[in-house]
């Protein structure tokens, strides 16, 4: 049997950093997605092994199953309706034995996400036989929430597979899951992120399995309803880093001046809140759609200074920002920051010509509509 599953990558439009400490955040799913697929090998394949391939950065990872087995013992009592955390032993564990594939130096990166996808797949379905191929339109490591798409997309085609969700097989195309499968879906790529991101807040999983537009506060989720068109380009600085590690530096700050970087914290929660509640107030006019353009640009310049303030920006997310400084537009990194990709604010009224121009000036931008 063969399950496929994609899900999406997303934004944050306001509350990077400040949401892993309690603060709101507002973040919104885009059309670039991870895809999963699992195909369970039957008695006639006579292959009794685990097969992982990573089409986009060209590894394959195989493990047979009596090794899964003695590497994690306590997978055969898997419960799939029962989301578990992977403990650190687990993960020194599964690293270990990662180290026999010779991950090239570039690439190390992926590791984490080896583990995640062995602790979530031997959790849900055990140790059964299969291949799963992943292929994503999302870049790695740049702020578009790639590791929450692939945990997510892996959930759910592994839960799809086992007896803890209902999904109709008969049915022709995407099927999406009910409310309750979706949140445990999502508590699962949770799982997963933690073992990739260390202590991630959980917007990127949360927005990634429900879609749409969100604001996020500690766990919590409330759907957003935009009554504006809100457009934005992304531009992509390609200059990786390294989301856990960010994480960790903020934490560290807040740790050293607890005072200063909880008042910044607090600040942030005034942005989200205002940011979400612009985008759901009701435009009749031509002068009012400009006026919120306004003050979400004001809003964007705040959130991008109380972000320096964090230190998670770049000189390369510097020069993005100047650059649009230069025709009166306005940006702010999303994501961890350190590089990565920068969201800016087109107004309804952007020249078509100005747009040509980032394309010669990045190469690599994607237009968000």
């Amino acid at each position: 049997m063969e399950v496929r599953s994609r899900a999406p990558g997303k934004i944050i439009l306001a509350g990077e950093h400040a949401v892993v400490h309690g603060s709101a955040a507002v973040a919104a799913s885009i059309g670039l997605y991870t895809s999963v697929s699992v195909r369970l090998y039957s008695p006639n394949d006579n292959d009794d092994t685990l097969t992982l391939h990573l089409m986009d950065v060209g590894l394959e990872f195989s493990w047979p199953i009596g090794r899964i087995k003695e590497m994690l013992p306590d997978s055969v009592n898997n419960d799939a309706s029962s989301p578990a955390t992977c403990c650190e032993e687990t993960t020194k564990l599964i690293l270990t034995a990662l180290k026999d594939f010779k991950i090239p130096d570039a690439k190390i990166g992926i590791a984490s996400g080896v583990v995640a996808f062995l602790w979530l797949y031997t959790s849900i379905l055990g140790n059964k036989a299969a291949e799963v191929i992943v292929s994503s339109e999302l870049p790695l490591g740049a702020g578009l929430g790639s590791s929450a798409a692939f945990c997510v997309s892996l959930s759910g085609a592994l839960l799809a597979l086992s007896d803890s969700v209902q999904v109709d097989f008969d049915q022709e195309g995407w099927v999406s899951f009910g409310e309750k499968d979706q949140q445990l879906a999502n508590r699962w790529a949770f799982e997963g992120e933690k073992i990739i991101h260390g202590k991630p807040s959980g917007i990127d999983n949360t927005v990634s399995t429900f879609g749409n537009m969100i604001k996020f506060k500690s766990g919590v989720l409330t759907c957003i309803k935009s009554s504006m068109t809100l457009k934005m380009l992304i531009t992509n600085t390609k200059v990786g880093r390294n989301t856990k590690a960010l994480v960790a530096g903020v934490s560290e700050r807040k740790n050293r001046h607890p005072d200063a970087m909880t008042s910044v914290f607090t600040a942030v929660e005034f942005i989200s809140n205002e940011f979400a509640s612009i985008i759901q107030s009701t435009s009749c006019s031509d002068d009012e759609v400009v006026e919120k353009e306004q003050r979400i640009r004001e809003l964007m310049e705040m959130n991008q200074g109380l972000l320096q303030c964090m230190g998670v920006s770049h000189a390369s997310i510097e020069t993005v920002l100047q650059t649009t400084r230069k025709y009166q537009l306005t940006s702010k990194l999303t994501g961890a920051g350190g590089g990565g990709c920068v969201l800016t604010l087109l107004p309804a009224c952007i020249l078509f010509a100005l747009l040509l121009l980032f394309f010669k000036l990045f190469s690599y931008t994607i237009l968000l509509i």
